[in-house]
């Protein structure tokens, strides 16, 4: 692998490692909120959740561009009191990406969340534990698989995020030129077939690896948990 290839994997890598850091403790938050909250207005919450699923990437990334750039109402207040710029860095790659792969982790979480039998709950908070302890102890751990695959998942679907990222972090070789940007620049530059050729290779062969990484995760805590 050569110096170009390498440094568009290794921030690919950075990237999806980031957003999944960055989304995974709020994801399981509002995944258990909307499976087990009672309130108005929780199928907005999970139609808004669940966007970035249906629209484009772009539309995504002009939102965070509009939110976040240096004039926007967040952007504009990071940058000036404390010197944070999130467009078109590193940092702004990673948050795109995690928007986009946030409703995956949901969902994962989710669908963990509904093999957890709320009797086990019913019977701890009978024995006197509190609504944290029985979530602790009994929920967290049963959820577990669907958060491991959730995270994976997300991490696979980080590594080819295209639509969002050039958006809101551009395509800057070393700093947001992941994998599928690095790609789409070998595409357009002339002579560029072998190089386009070898990092989808690589960007298919990650893909394939996670995916199974997904499934042995899933498969493995379900035994563990002794719900073979």
């Amino acid at each position: 692998m050569d110096a170009e290839a390498w440094q568009a994997v290794r921030l690919s890598l950075e990237v999806a490692s980031r957003s999944v850091l960055l989304g995974l403790v709020p994801a399981v938050a509002v995944a258990v909120l909307l499976s087990r909250g009672r309130f108005r207005g929780r199928f907005v919450l999970d139609a808004l959740v669940h966007l970035p699923l249906v629209v484009p990437p772009v539309v995504v990334g002009w939102a965070l561009l509009m939110l976040f750039g240096l004039r926007g109402p967040i952007g504009a207040p990071l940058h000036e009191w404390f010197g944070i710029r999130l467009v078109f860095t590193t940092e702004g790659a990673a948050l795109a990406t995690a928007v986009m792969s946030f409703p995956l982790i949901v969902r994962a979480v989710r669908l963990g969340l509904e093999n957890v039998d709320p009797g086990l709950e019913a019977a701890a908070r009978t024995l006197g534990a509190g609504r944290w302890d029985c979530f602790r102890s009994i929920t967290l751990p049963l959820m577990t698989p669907g958060i491991l695959a959730g995270a994976v998942t997300a991490f696979a679907a980080g590594l080819g995020e295209f639509g969002a990222v050039i958006t809101f972090a551009s395509n800057i070789p070393g700093e947001t030129q992941t994998l599928p940007l690095a790609i789409y620049t070998a595409t357009q530059t002339p002579g560029g077939e072998a190089l386009a050729a070898r990092l989808a290779g690589i960007s298919l062969a990650l893909a394939v690896v996670l995916l199974l990484l997904a499934e042995f995760i899933a498969r493995r805590m379900h035994l563990l948990l002794g719900r073979a």
